[in-house]
């Protein structure tokens, strides 16, 4: 994604076809050439406000009290200059008044080059627990595809703006989100890194083979780095092979993946020889190699600090693959993509079948975090694919897609 839209470059977890719902490759008129909008009022109690969060993949998703309906769970992604909501929670949002009407429409392009026009409007309040943000512009889009990916509903996405004039905490280890006033200063712990303070942009400098990159940190991508290797080409110890399907509102396409002959450097931090996705947009810092750390984003300040527990260079294990690509509801999951030479294209899988079973077990049982979990420890998966009113089984076996 560029700044502009949630999560561009994602990649698909575990044989999943990312389909978070504006997984788009730009925004026409968009990029870093306008700053995003300034957010309304922010209110926070004095010692700040605790979040329950879970980790779904490498994306966080933060739980806060809702109404009758039950707790409202957004996805936070720092990589996107908008916050998303759906019409429900817009049609809810707290405060006097009806929601105020849209502007110009966004207007985000996908994959295959098609533009989707999304409505804007502006909540009177957004409330994440005790915290409240006034007068907060967002856009209006169903998160039904998201929710089937991820297995939970999900009620929006939280762009980076509306976290401007508060201390946003990022705790992975410790599955919570923090909200705090800035209290400026010297960072006592962690690494510190400078961003962009004319844009308001978590840009970051990072080092790889002796070149300086910037890098979005973007707690909306599940890859561990996003890599656009326009420019330079960088050594790679396996790969670049490709893998699994990124989806859009507008098309899909083909992802590469591969592994560094070279480490990154972050601040202080070693990751030695990483995995990276390849991707046309902004190279990025992704959940999968934030999910090491507590990051907490200062805009007062321009600074992300990383604090981790321990010491060394951080690795990243083989990515294990069943070799498919789904895009998900909760009767079946449509394979989007086989990747080739796989045991799955060799056990004869095609694009645009449906399986139903996993394992035996409906897919509407299989979460995206049981899913992960049993590729990565199985040596195979039984897929019962339904063909009109036929079903039928095969078993392809997993393997490392990148060791």
């Amino acid at each position: 994604m560029n700044a502009v839209t949630p999560g561009a470059r994602r990649r698909a977890s575990a044989g999943f076809v990312t389909m978070l719902v504006l997984l788009l490759a730009g925004c026409s008129g968009g990029g870093f050439r306008s700053a995003p909008p300034q957010p309304g009022r922010t209110t926070l109690p004095a010692l700040g406000v605790n979040l329950p969060a879970e980790l779904i993949g490498n994306l966080l998703v933060v739980e806060a009290p809702g109404d009758r309906t039950g707790p409202r769970r957004f996805l936070v992604d720092t990589g996107s200059s908008v916050t998303l909501v759906t019409p429900e929670v817009a049609r809810r949002s707290p405060g006097r008044g009806p929601v105020a009407a849209g502007g110009t429409p966004l207007r985000v392009k996908g994959a295959e080059g098609a533009v989707v026009e999304l409505p804007r409007s502006s909540l009177r309040r957004l409330d994440l627990g005790a915290a409240r943000f006034e007068d907060v512009d967002v856009v209006i889009h169903d998160c039904a595809a998201i929710s089937a990916h991820l297995g939970r509903r999900i009620d929006g996405v939280l762009g980076f703006p509306l976290f401007r004039e508060v201390l946003l905490t990022l705790d992975y280890p410790g599955r919570r989100v923090s909200l705090r006033a800035s209290a400026g200063g010297p960072v006592k712990t962690g690494v510190a890194l400078r961003f962009d303070d004319a844009r308001k942009v978590p840009l970051v400098s990072v080092g790889l083979g002796g070149r300086t990159l910037m890098m979005l940190v973007d707690s909306g991508s599940d890859a561990v780095f996003s890599l656009n290797p326009a420019g330079f080409r960088p050594a790679f110890a396996y790969g670049p092979v490709r893998g699994t399907v990124v989806g859009t509102l507008a098309g899909e396409r083909d992802q590469e993946t591969g592994r560094l002959a070279g480490d990154i450097t972050v601040g202080e931090m070693v990751f030695a020889r990483p995995r990276v996705d390849f991707t046309d947009e902004l190279s990025a810092l992704g959940g999968g190699a934030l999910r090491h750390f507590t990051v907490t984003f200062d805009q007062l300040q321009d600074r992300v600090v990383l604090e981790r527990a321990g010491g060394g260079p951080l690795e990243t294990p083989s990515l294990r693959s069943a070799g498919l690509s789904f895009s998900r509801t909760p009767a079946y999951w449509r394979v989007a993509g086989v990747v080739p030479g796989s045991p799955a294209e060799g056990a004869g899988v095609e694009r645009g079948e449906l399986v139903v079973r996993i394992d035996g077990e409906p897919v509407a049982r299989w979460d995206l975090s049981r899913f992960e979990a049993r590729v990565g420890r199985a040596e195979d998966l039984q897929f019962t694919f339904l063909e009109g009113n036929r079903e039928f089984t095969r078993r392809v076996r997993v393997f490392d897609l990148v060791p």
